[in-house]
């Protein structure tokens, strides 16, 4: 949980303070206090601890419902914490699913970066968040793996390297782990971002 130790004059001032520098929104903020005496006993200031209580699961889902019900799209949202790679995946079913996922799933990964970014204002740990919309990423995981596969065979067959180009860093690092084990070929990610794209080399 994110932590912070002030000084402040009151309650008031210190769920301000809190907010202000943990980023967060102050519904989600504990405040524990501690008066600090000046001179003669006086009360002077109050030392407080602000600490950040959220179940992060319950805040990605209802950020979620909140976001779709805002632009008028009925959905169906399921939300899971995988202990083994501590991800929270979400998952959305809609009649709007094309739009919600954009040309090459432009805008579903524009949506995961923006909802990975505001879950880790809450967390002092690196938050990672898998958002998949009618089973776009699933599917996308699937001609990558197919494409993968056939490359990497021709590669090996004629020894000439092959360029892929127009995959995020998502697909990419699917195709990297794809091949990971092949002996006959490696994958290195070569460019400049954002032009970054990946190559499969015949293994010297």
């Amino acid at each position: 949980m994110k932590t912070l130790v002030f000084e402040a004059k009151n309650d008031d001032e210190a769920l301000l303070h809190a907010a202000r520098e943990l980023r967060v929104n102050p519904t989600y903020i504990t405040l524990n206090h501690a008066e600090k005496k000046g001179m003669l006993g006086l009360k002077k200031t109050v030392e407080y601890t602000a600490t950040v209580n959220v179940n992060l699961l319950d805040f990605g889902y209802d950020f979620l419902k909140d976001t779709l019900q805002a632009i008028e799209i009925e959905a169906t949202i399921e939300a899971e914490y995988n202990t083994e790679t501590g991800a929270y995946h979400y998952t959305i079913d809609s009649s709007e699913n094309p739009l919600l996922i954009g040309k090459s799933g432009k805008t579903l990964h524009g949506f995961q970066t923006y909802m990975r970014n505001l879950m880790n204002l809450y967390s002092d740990e690196g938050v990672t968040v898998v958002l998949d919309i009618g089973d776009y990423k699933a599917n996308r995981e699937k001609q990558l793996e197919i494409l993968a596969t056939k490359t990497a065979k021709e590669v090996a067959r004629s020894k000439i390297p092959a360029t892929l180009r127009d995959l995020n860093a998502y697909e990419r690092r699917i195709i990297h782990t794809k091949l990971a084990d092949w002996r006959d070929v490696t994958t290195t990610s070569e460019g400049e971002r954002p032009n970054r794209y990946l190559v499969i080399k015949p293994s010297e």
